[in-house]
């Protein structure tokens, strides 16, 4: 019984592997294909690559993506980290109901919802005071801060609630300061929360079509716009192509990230254990 429960389990295992990554693949496949049909294998060839790198529109927007992911999920993280903080130690304070509501009313709000009051709110703001003055990379920013935002808080406060406090309350104890507790103990604790919220938001906001298409102004096309408006007029090898690298870009960016966080383990392990320290 348990031979076949195994074997089941198996095929599920591939069945699922299979269904996520054998498209990817085909993507990759296809970026090395000669011909100018993405479904008729025609032969090997870099054409396709050399002919993206040509390409200054798709680089341009490419940039782009990349400079808007990297700032918003840094400014995401330095909003979300304390509004997990706050969720998850600060008790049951007034309002808290309230507080995570609103911290997560991004995560179930509809996109084009989203991007619409955005719209409507940078408008507003730009008759009022005048800034932002146009829309661009300044207002698709802050759009995709507001719902990469409530990404790591959540994530951070899972992280928190898991957590042994012990650590935390012997600090207090001994005197030390709430900041120096955060900073020296907590922070380092978190690290591999924190990470992992920052590439989710890069990865939301590299991603992000809807939204950026209603705050977006001339000049701050992202690379999913870019892409969209290539495919309505026909799926071009080039498309492949820059698929393959950004694939091949989060690959090395997650296993970066994966040693880094197995090594922050191993040292906070190593720290903890008496073993260890007594060695």
């Amino acid at each position: 019984m348990s031979g076949k429960r195994s074997t089941f389990l198996l095929t599920m295992l591939v069945f699922g592997f299979a269904f996520l990554y054998v498209p990817i693949l085909l993507v990759i496949i296809y970026s090395f294909n000669e011909g100018k049909l993405v479904t008729v294998w025609s032969g090997f060839s870099f054409k396709w690559y050399v002919s993206l790198f040509s390409n200054d529109g798709m680089i341009d927007a490419a940039w782009n993506s990349l400079r808007i992911g990297v700032m918003s999920a840094t400014l995401a993280l330095a909003i979300g980290t304390p509004a997990g903080l706050v969720m998850s130690r600060f008790g049951r304070f007034k309002s808290r109901t309230l507080f995570s509501g609103m911290v997560a009313a991004p995560l179930v709000m509809p996109e084009v919802i989203t991007g619409l009051s955005l719209l409507l709110l940078f408008v507003t703001l730009e008759q009022l005071v005048g800034w932002p003055a146009g829309r661009g990379v300044t207002t698709i920013v802050i759009a995709h801060t507001t719902f990469c935002a409530a990404y790591v808080a959540v994530v951070v406060q899972s992280r928190l609630t898991g957590m042994d406090t012990s650590v935390e309350e012997a600090a207090m104890d001994l005197g030390a300061k709430p900041a120096k507790i955060f900073f020296v103990i907590t922070l380092p604790m978190i690290l591999p929360a924190l990470m992992a919220g920052w590439l989710l938001s890069f990865t939301l906001s590299l991603d992000d079509l809807v939204i950026a298409s209603f705050v977006a102004g001339p000049g701050s096309t992202t690379l999913p716009m870019k892409v969209f408006s290539s495919v309505r007029l026909g799926v071009s090898p080039e498309i492949n192509a820059l698929a393959t690298l950004i694939i091949l870009a989060v690959t090395i960016l997650i296993l970066i990230s994966s040693l880094l966080i197995l090594r922050s383990e191993k040292m906070r392990s190593r720290t903890i254990d008496p073993a260890t320290i007594d060695d």
